[in-house]
Order: C-alpha cells, then sequence, then structure tokens
C-alpha cells in the first residue's frame, strides 16, 4: 500500500499480471524434433514399408498378394492417423507437410512401376500419374523455397484416396469369391483396381491443374505484399 501525499489517499500498487507462456510452446522447435515426433514418425513408417510391399509383390502368389496388401492398407490407415495426431497434439511441422504427401506419392508410384513390370497395368497411365506427381512436389519445393507452402487442395485428398484403393485391389490381383449383396461370384481384383486407376486418373489430372494455379496465385500475392513493403509512403507538405 502507498500514500499519495499530494491528495492524502491511500491506495494499492497492483501489478500488471503478464501471462507465463510455456516455454516449450514459444521456442521453434528445431528440426530434428520435428523428425522424432510421432507423426512424422509414422510418415517416415509409411516410406519404410514400400520395400516390403515391393519384395512381396515380386513373389507373386496369392497368399503373398494378400501380405502385400495388407502391408499397404496399414501404410494408407498412418496416412490418415498421422494428420489427425499432427492437428491434435499441435505437431504441425514444415518437415510434415513435406513428408505426408510425398509418402503417398512414393508408394504409390513405386508401387505402380512395378506393376508395369509385372504387366498388371498399362505403362501410359503410370507416365501420367507420375508426371503430375514430381510436377507438384516440384512445385511445392519451389514455393517452400520461396517461403510460401501449398497446402494439399480438396481434389488432391480425393484424388490420394482413390488411387490408394485402386492400387490395394490391383496388389491383390487375384480372382476371388465374393457373396455380396446383389452379386455373387469370382471378381478379378485387377479388373476392378484397373477401373478405379482410370477413375483417378481424371483427379490426378485436374488437381494437378489446381495445384499449378494455386502455385501461381501464391507467388503472386507474394510479389504483391513485397512490392506494397517496398512502395514509398505519401509525401506531406510541411
Amino acid at each position: 500500500m502507498a500514500i499519495d501525499a499530494r491528495k492524502g489517499v491511500a491506495y494499492t500498487r497492483r501489478r500488471a499480471v503478464v501471462p507465463r507462456t510455456d516455454e516449450r510452446a514459444r521456442r521453434r522447435r528445431t528440426l530434428r524434433e520435428d523428425a522424432v515426433n510421432v507423426p512424422n514418425l509414422l510418415t517416415m513408417g509409411r516410406i519404410a514399408a514400400i520395400p516390403v510391399v515391393l519384395w512381396l509383390m515380386t513373389i507373386a502368389t496369392p497368399v503373398a498378394n494378400f501380405c502385400a496388401m495388407m502391408v499397404y492398407a496399414a501404410a494408407a490407415v498412418t496416412d490418415f492417423i498421422d494428420g489427425w495426431l499432427a492437428r491434435r497434439m499441435g505437431l504441425t511441422s514444415l518437415l510434415g507437410q513435406f513428408l505426408d504427401p510425398l509418402a503417398d506419392k512414393l508408394i504409390v508410384i513405386a508401387s505402380l512401376v512395378l506393376m508395369v513390370d509385372l504387366h498388371h497395368v498399362p505403362s501410359w497411365v503410370v507416365i501420367l500419374i507420375a508426371t503430375r506427381e514430381l510436377s507438384v512436389t516440384a512445385l511445392r519445393t519451389i514455393a517452400m523455397s520461396e517461403g510460401v507452402v501449398i497446402s494439399a487442395s480438396r481434389g488432391g485428398k480425393d484424388k490420394t484416396a482413390l488411387q490408394m484403393v485402386a492400387v490395394l485391389t490391383l496388389i491383390l490381383h487375384d480372382s476371388y469369391y465374393i457373396e455380396w449383396g446383389f452379386h455373387e461370384g469370382y471378381v478379378n481384383m485387377n479388373t476392378v483396381g484397373l477401373g478405379l486407376l482410370y477413375l483417378s486418373l481424371g483427379f490426378t489430372l485436374v488437381s494437378g491443374g489446381q495445384y499449378v494455379a494455386l502455385f501461381v496465385d501464391a507467388i503472386e500475392a507474394k510479389e504483391r505484399r513485397i512490392q506494397e513493403s517496398e512502395a514509398p509512403g505519401p509525401l506531406l507538405d510541411g
């Protein structure tokens, strides 16, 4: 308590309350810390599963194909879990935004390239898909070097989900007896997978165009901000 000598009034000094912020939350995470968090470890696990899937596919037996499909399905599930965990745990990072779509592209393209060698899919489809995926990755890399992050679009996510299902059925390849509602009999999984792959090709090309448009808009927006910050202020008459 203090006394104002001029007014003879007693008053209490209150200290300003400064909210305490968690030091770890304020501190920028390092690349090493980002690399070992749970969501990014799941993403890297998806990449590590690629050689296992390819090895099983080269055995080319129904049992090996089924095992390859199970490993691929487990990897596909992590694609949904890692993003959910990153948002839930507040662990979204630049590394994760780069690795997550890259892991999807690697496992899809690697599987499809091997299927061309096994004569399960036509080469021209894989060439178009690979060209789109590599082009989008290059655009993202250029954007990141300019300090611009291009997040996955809705069309890109739909394309990825459809490709995942298409590759799953293509990996099974053989015919299986299925009893499902209106249908009962043998279904050739390779035929079903090819139909889904052709459908995903449309999403692939459309979403590729969307990424190009997003890239151009993001770069132009950054250039406008730079020009506005460098523009001289209005002159004042004195």
